[in-house]
């Protein structure tokens, strides 16, 4: 445990040394990195996948700590292990690093070789490695901001370097980077493929790998989804196969994201209603005002942030064209 106490230099136990990148099938912002180049750099290892809820609302201190510290000794570097198909595509990943304003190295990951160096489970996860080499510090999921940047201070410090700013950094996350509302989230990430989907609402059961014609239930229970239209629901998304095709969702969260993009390089339109009508105030950073959006490459899309009480509430999406590829939904 990392004291809270501003100052004081908490004691970190050696967890081992920080293993090899040789996995990794490419870099971005960098060429390769070793252990042995790294020696006398304090490193912070971020394992992300871009489309990650978790991972993007880390995102501005893992940014703000990289920007901080570069000059006094850290070397920050994103492993980017993919979930879906589509991010192994390295000009998927670099178009969405830039727009996320991500400077520091990437280790492309697509092997998963050195998630597995590190023997990893989690996006996001931090290792935090010493001067020497030596991991002494993790952090799995969101959170432990304050003891993590303590953590980089101390191993800066070891290292001889001290003239950093102590105050820790102030981050205010906007769009899908901002924190969740935990007090009110009662709804999870829920996926589309038939691999990892739960909680499906269309009467009878899920066509798999071809195409069929889905119906809205009359009622949705919290947490369930539902397809209307032809749709072809394979293993890991669900695609539309005509125009007009819609997927509902009752959930109980502020803000509602969806992974998607189009099935080809055509970007897509769509159509967003909550309980019927147009979102107004409620819309996400990726929608417009009167309740439309685009979308071009698959990534998460914020759809809507709520303003005001957060309730059981049924969110609708309708795409104009077939060949919207829609992936799992997360919530915040």
């Amino acid at each position: 445990m990392v004291s809270r106490i501003f100052g004081r230099h908490p004691t970190l136990s050696v967890e081992g040394h920080l293993p090899t990148f040789e996995g990794a099938t490419g870099w971005l912002n960098s060429g390769p990195l070793t252990p042995e180049g790294l020696r006398g750099k304090v490193v912070a290892v971020n394992f992300c996948t871009y489309t990650c809820i978790n991972w993007l609302r880390t995102l501005p201190y893992v940014r703000d700590w990289a920007e901080k510290y570069r000059d006094h000794g850290l070397v920050m570097i994103g492993v980017h292990t993919p979930e879906f198909s589509f991010e192994h595509d390295v000009e998927n990943v670099r178009r969405a690093l830039s727009s996320m304003r991500v400077a520091y190295p990437i280790a492309l990951d697509n092997d998963y070789g050195v998630w597995n160096a590190f023997a990893n489970h989690y996006w996001p996860a931090l290792y935090l490695a010493d001067a020497e080499g030596r991991i002494r510090h993790h952090w799995f999921g969101e959170g432990d901001y304050e003891g993590s940047e303590m953590v980089i201070q101390m191993l800066l410090a070891e290292a001889g370097d001290e003239r950093f700013e102590r105050p820790l950094v102030d981050v205010e996350g906007e769009g899908p980077e901002a924190p969740a509302d935990w007090n009110d989230l009662r709804s999870g990430e829920t996926y589309l493929g038939y691999r990892q989907a739960t909680n499906f609402g269309s009467p009878g059961r899920a066509e798999i790998d071809r195409s069929a014609a889905y119906r809205f239930p009359d009622d949705l229970r919290l947490n369930e989804w539902a397809l209307a239209g032809d749709w072809t629901v394979s293993g890991e998304e669900a695609t539309s196969d005509a125009p007009g095709g819609r997927i509902a969702f009752r959930f109980h969260a502020r803000d509602v994201h969806l992974v998607m993009g189009p099935a080809t390089v055509d970007r897509g339109t769509f159509r967003v209603t909550l309980d019927g009508d147009k979102p107004g105030d409620s819309g996400g950073s990726d929608l417009e005002a009167d309740g439309t959006g685009r979308f071009d490459i698959p990534r998460m899309y914020q759809l809507i942030r709520q303003r005001d009480l957060v309730e059981d509430r049924v969110f609708e999406i309708e795409f104009d064209k077939p060949g919207a590829q829609c992936f799992a939904f997360t919530f915040g």
